[in-house]
């Protein structure tokens, strides 16, 4: 079984679900609602290329148990530059578009450092407890306590957050609403904010309920 690759699955239907709901929420606030023609196609976007550089954490951390070493912060560093090549893709494919980007690297790097390290660590602990003949879900309750669990998948989401807020202030907006830019990032953030720790309870929830729903989130 590809044991981070179904993991890495796992974090992408998440992650979808997570910007689904971003911007049906988004629709309902108007300065947003406002700004949302321009921020869609980068929200969209986005979270393929997030789930791209999740993937790659996931398999390194995977390779890391099988090896049986330990992280360092060679490996770390060398995903946060793979990060960026990433970055340059989705850079080319948003610049098909009539709107303009630039990554502030600057403030993103050590908001990216945060996730990978979280992340590295939370699939680091997951893969090694995932037994031979057992699922994923199995894994998961072994390896965190539901309300633990609840809080990995919420910080998770929360770094998630806190890089497109930043993303977005990048974005370049109509004139008439670029006055808004900080009020804009400030709703995006809050309105990601509220989602990821509704999202967080009920994946924890389901990990954990007698007969989990097929086909969540």
């Amino acid at each position: 079984m590809d044991r981070p690759g179904t993991l890495a699955g796992l974090n992408r239907r998440i992650l979808e679900a997570y910007s689904r709901r971003t911007i049906d929420a988004l629709r309902a606030v108007l300065p947003l609602r406002v700004a949302l023609p321009h921020l869609e196609p980068v929200l969209a976007r986005n979270v393929a290329k997030e789930t791209q550089k999740d993937a790659l954490v996931i398999r390194s951390a995977g390779e890391t148990i099988a090896a049986g070493r330990q992280p360092d912060r060679d490996v770390l560093s060398g995903l946060l530059d793979a990060t960026k090549e990433i970055d340059r893709t989705f850079l080319a494919q948003v610049g098909t578009l009539p709107i303009g980007i630039v990554v502030p690297y600057h403030e993103i790097a050590p908001i990216r450092m945060q996730r990978i390290e979280r992340l590295f660590a939370a699939a680091g602990r997951i893969i090694g407890a995932w037994h031979v003949g057992r699922g994923l879900r199995a894994a998961l309750q072994e390896s965190y306590p539901r309300a633990e669990l609840e809080r990995l998948l919420w910080d998770l989401l929360r770094l998630y957050a806190v890089e497109t807020r930043v993303l977005s202030r990048s974005v370049q907006l109509p004139v008439l609403v670029v006055p808004l830019r900080e009020h804009i990032a400030q709703r995006l953030y809050e309105t990601m904010s509220d989602i990821a720790s509704r999202l967080a309870g009920e994946l924890a929830f389901m990990v954990f309920r007698k007969n989990p729903l097929r086909g969540a989130p």
